[in-house]
C-alpha cells in the first residue's frame, strides 16, 4: 500500500510540476516548477539505489501498511 501511495504521490507531483513549468502548457506558471520534478526525480532515483525513501517512512509513522 505504501509503495503503490509513494509512486502515486510522485507521478502527481512530477506531472503538476510539468503542467506549470513547461511554456506550453495551459497552465504555465514559471520556468523554475521544473525543479520540483528535478527534486523528484532525485528522490526515486536515490530511492532505488538505497532501498530508502522518506515519504514511506511518513506514510508509515502516519499509521499506513505496506
Amino acid at each position: 500500500m505504501i509503495t503503490r501511495i509513494t509512486r502515486t504521490m510522485a507521478g502527481t507531483f512530477i506531472l503538476l510540476s510539468l503542467l506549470l513549468g513547461v511554456e506550453s502548457s495551459p497552465l504555465f506558471q514559471h520556468v523554475n516548477w521544473l525543479w520540483v520534478t528535478v527534486f523528484v526525480g532525485v528522490n526515486l532515483f536515490q530511492s532505488g539505489l538505497t532501498h530508502w525513501c522518506l515519504m514511506d517512512k511518513i506514510l508509515t509513522k502516519l499509521g499506513f501498511s505496506k
